[in-house]
């Protein structure tokens, strides 16, 4: 065959495959999500094809037709997943990562300090995501982590004994992430990841402001490292009867280092295609790192959810614990307020404070909760939040603050402080000395005066050691002068504060007064 001809036959191919491209508008990825019966990852003979699934390739979503077939537009950067449905669950990785993705990257990432996806090369012919079924309650536990946020292997040391290891064994169905996995050393991915393995259950990852590349001179490649580690920054899945979208609203803009708490457009693209295909009345659960209040676009995303009953949000990044209830006065639509958490963190301040007798920093955060995770039991249309501080009793829900001693004539004039950890402005909070009546606290906006004296006592006997950051104020902290009349003696502060949900939990302190 001459070289004439063989240059007419590449070039006859190449237009071919040119109009074929240019006729739908861009190249078609296809694949089939299939019924893994061997669980070995592999589409087998005789491994039907699931009907009525939903795929996306982060912007377009589709379902299944009822040989299991999909098929989306494509690119030369980007990322298809199926959307886990209830009742299924995707493969896992020796870290417990759910494997529900096929990165496209056919040029691979660019070199960084950090490594990032590896050429993949053409377009498969058939991308297939493997399911398999599983059992799944309208009733579950999932544990939710804020900010682990370690730069070193001992911070990472200290997560395992203070929070991983009290949860091996945790009947919740998966974990969650909130962003902040890492603090900016994205070598430590492995280390940690395989740590927070132990807990032994399914675990997704939120993107943070410190989880990407910062070399990177946009933001669609400061997130390399991210994908090649955990696949895509935003993605959604079922279970029970739950729909949760992971969002990711941190945009590099390069420029000084800086960033912005945003979606971009093809994200809110994806939320809108996405929830076209969920039920109205299904429960919708949003987990983003930077708080909801903060993000540039919010408004697009309340015109997507507020018409729906039932949603519930949560994020991290402020390394404290809050409620916020977003209604009108913030361009809220809905017919009752949007519940968003502020989940509290595993890193509380950055790894900071004076160490315990296991050597681990009391890391208290800056609103003076404890550090630790969140528990959120679902139950159909409705969440259940719990706060749990790490290494202590599940019913460790306040802290109590008045002075070890008082003098009886002027015991008024001092005040007593208690911080309810997961309180909110739905808490009541009340406080009785001995056998006198029962006294209604005062929720008020301050710095917590236990973690401001708890901060001067560690920077006076720790001088060279990294000081704890300045007192924010706390959002569920309660004031309250003593009762006038105080005889002297040892008397028994008590406290019980009902939450949200109607239930009560209960502390004491000790005073004595002279």
């Amino acid at each position: 065959m001459s070289s004439q001809h063989i240059f007419r036959s590449l070039l006859s191919a190449f237009l071919l495959i040119a109009f074929s491209v240019s006729a739908r508008g861009a190249e078609m990825a296809q694949g089939v999500v299939f019924h893994d019966r061997n669980e070995n990852g592999k589409r087998d003979a005789g491994e039907p094809g699931i009907p009525n699934v939903r795929v996306s390739n982060q912007k377009d979503v589709v379902t299944t037709d009822k040989d299991g077939r999909w098929e989306l537009p494509s690119g030369n950067d980007i990322i298809f997943f199926v959307i886990k449905p209830s009742g299924w669950k995707t493969p896992l990785n020796e870290f417990n990562l759910p494997q529900f993705h096929y990165v496209h990257k056919p040029a691979g990432s660019p070199k960084t300090r950090y490594l990032g996806v590896k050429p993949t090369g053409p377009l498969p012919k058939s991308i297939d995501f493997p399911l398999m079924p599983q059992k799944e309650p309208d009733t579950f536990k999932a544990i939710f982590f804020g900010d682990p946020q370690p730069s070193n292997q001992q911070h990472i040391d200290y997560i395992a004994h203070d929070v991983v290891e009290e949860l091996i064994g945790t009947d919740a169905k998966f974990g969650i992430t909130l962003g902040d996995i890492l603090f900016d050393n994205l070598s430590l991915f492995d280390s940690l990841n395989s740590t927070v393995a132990l807990i032994g259950v399914p675990w997704y990852n939120v993107i943070g402001n410190h989880d990407i590349n910062m070399e990177a001179t946009t933001d669609a490649l400061s997130d390399e490292t991210f994908e090649r580690v955990y696949g895509p920054t935003y993605y959604s899945f079922d279970y029970g009867k739950v729909h949760f979208i992971v969002l990711d609203n941190v945009m590099w803009a390069a420029r000084g280092a800086k960033y912005v708490p945003e979606l971009g457009p093809r994200q809110v693209e994806f939320v809108k295609n996405d929830l076209k295909l969920v039920p109205e009345k299904q429960l919708v659960v949003l987990m983003m790192h930077i708080p909801l209040r903060g993000m540039i676009d919010r408004q697009q995303l309340y015109r997507l959810i507020e018409q729906r009953p039932y949603t519930l949000s949560l994020s991290g990044h402020t390394h404290t614990q809050e409620h916020h209830f977003i209604g009108k006065e913030e361009g809220w639509r809905g017919k009752t307020p949007h519940h968003h958490i502020v989940n509290v963190t595993v890193s509380g301040s950055w790894w900071k404070g004076s160490k315990d007798e296991l050597g681990i920093p009391h890391t208290t955060m800056r609103d003076g909760s404890p550090n630790g995770h969140s528990i959120i039991t679902f139950d159909g249309h409705s969440a259940t939040f719990d706060f749990k501080a790490a290494r202590r009793p599940a019913d460790y829900q306040m802290n109590i603050h008045a002075p070890e001693v008082v003098a009886a004539a002027t015991a008024h004039e001092s005040s007593l402080y208690v911080n309810v950890f997961s309180g909110s402005v739905k808490s009541k909070v009340r406080f009785r000395v001995g056998n006198s009546k029962w006294t209604t606290m005062k929720k008020v906006q301050e710095k917590d005066p236990y973690y401001t004296a708890v901060r001067e006592r560690d920077m006076k006997a720790f001088p060279k050691a990294p000081a704890l950051n300045p007192p924010a104020n706390s959002t569920h902290l309660w004031k309250s002068p003593l009762p006038k009349g105080l005889k002297t003696g040892t008397h028994l502060i008590r406290v019980e504060t009902t939450d949200m949900y109607g239930r009560t939990f209960k502390d004491a302190q000790v005073i004595r007064v002279r």
